[in-house]
């Protein structure tokens, strides 16, 4: 009985550890294209304040997947 709770338990925290992997490679990613200038229609300074708040939020969210933060639940 405990073993069946425990299988169940495994499949959401693998699922939320996955989508948090990718979120972070999402922020990241978003932060450097805009930092690159990818999109062409925004102004200078709002380029590098969102391209730095991107990264800065993608490093955040890897920091609390990696210790375990987001996990508790």
């Amino acid at each position: 009985m405990v073993e069946e709770l425990n299988e169940k338990k495994k499949a959401p925290k693998l699922a939320r550890t996955i989508f948090g992997i990718i979120m972070i490679c999402i922020y990241v990613g978003m932060g450097g294209l805009v930092l690159a200038g990818y999109f062409s229609w925004m102004h200078e300074w709002l380029r590098w304040a969102g391209g730095i708040m991107f990264i800065v939020y993608g490093i955040w969210r890897a920091y609390r997947q990696f210790k375990g933060i987001d996990s508790r639940f």
